[in-house]
């Protein structure tokens, strides 16, 4: 059910103009084009958006065959995430608590009448983020200056109506704010805990654009893979749109071959993070590089395969394959 639900909350429109330029530039029929695509939906179990990020157009049926679409990642999820298990990570605020060690950021979640530690936060922090419990995307998350509240108890109000919390904001390296400043570039690397030794499946970096205030791929974001040899990008950066970027189209920095600050560190840190997570055995982190070395922003219990997917420029099927071979035993 929840697949269909994903495809009929697409945007038709958006679609339908994408692919007839898609059809205009490969000199093919729209029509042809527009069946292919309802065909792949029931076949390989893909949206949309699917169709076009993954470049169906082109690919043939052995490689249409890799994609891991919306319908298998349900349920592959189910087996190895399983959603009666998924609070700890979709409620923000219990992922801050139970994973401290790791997110290392001070937080206030407000309640009819904790008023005073309110007030006590925003005395202690100058600016901060304001976020959803359960968001997804960056959506709704705001940078806030104290300064600019004018009426305090109104805007704590205002918090506990839209079930909004405030987090400590987290300062990003030097290396990363020059690649882009207007956002946190966050790595997102995914893992599984293979019977409590935890191995890493994927990594890239989420970029903002320099325009919005978030890295995220749906938000106006690119990304690039990460060599989990070296900790560098492979570039180019490529955005939703599947649009190619050599540099930074704010910063001018190059993409590929640009090195994350304490790669090392960071994987270490998500395979013990990783180890206390035993019934959701595959996350996706995301992490931020910060001047004393990394943190975690959050974990994603269904961390989605479109960045991995775009980023390789073919289907990941076998990490789904490598997860459950050793799941099943």
């Amino acid at each position: 059910m929840a697949f269909y639900s994903y495809i009929f909350s697409a945007n038709y429109k958006r679609f339908a103009t994408n692919l007839k330029r898609i059809a205009k530039e490969k000199h093919r029929s729209y029509l042809a084009l527009t069946i292919d695509t309802y065909y792949s939906i029931l076949k390989y179990g893909i949206g949309l958006s699917d169709y076009l990020n993954y470049k169906f157009y082109d690919r043939q049926k052995q490689e249409r065959k890799e994609y891991v679409g919306i319908k298998m990642q349900n349920i592959f999820y189910e087996k190895v995430s399983p959603s009666a298990y998924k609070k700890r990570y979709t409620v923000k605020p219990n992922f801050l608590k139970e994973f401290h060690e790791y997110t290392k950021r001070d937080f206030f979640v407000p309640t009819e009448n904790n008023f005073e530690d309110f007030k006590k936060f925003i005395t202690k922090h100058e600016v901060f983020m304001s976020k959803p419990y359960d968001g997804l995307g960056g959506a709704d998350v705001t940078k806030i200056y104290t300064k600019n509240i004018d009426d305090l108890k109104a805007f704590y109000e205002k918090l506990i109506t839209n079930h909004l919390f405030l987090e400590e904001l987290v300062i990003q390296h030097e290396k990363l704010n020059a690649l882009c400043d207007t956002s946190v570039n966050t790595i997102r690397i995914m893992t599984f805990n293979d019977h409590n030794k935890p191995k890493i499946l994927w990594a890239g970096l989420r970029i903002g654009n320099g325009i919005n205030s978030v890295d995220n791929f749906h938000a106006g974001g690119m990304g690039a893979e990460i060599d989990l040899k070296t900790g560098t990008l492979i570039g180019p950066a490529l955005d939703k749109d599947l649009k190619e970027f050599k540099v930074h189209p704010k910063s001018k920095v190059k993409i590929d071959g640009f090195e994350i600050p304490y790669f090392k560190e960071v994987q270490e840190m998500v395979k013990k993070a990783a180890k206390e997570s035993d019934k959701i055995l595959v996350v996706g982190w995301d992490v931020a590089i910060t001047p004393d070395g990394p943190l975690i922003i959050e974990g994603n219990r269904r961390p989605g395969f479109d960045l991995v997917q775009v980023t390789s420029d073919r289907g990941r099927m076998d990490i789904i394959r490598e997860v459950l071979k050793h799941v099943e035993k």
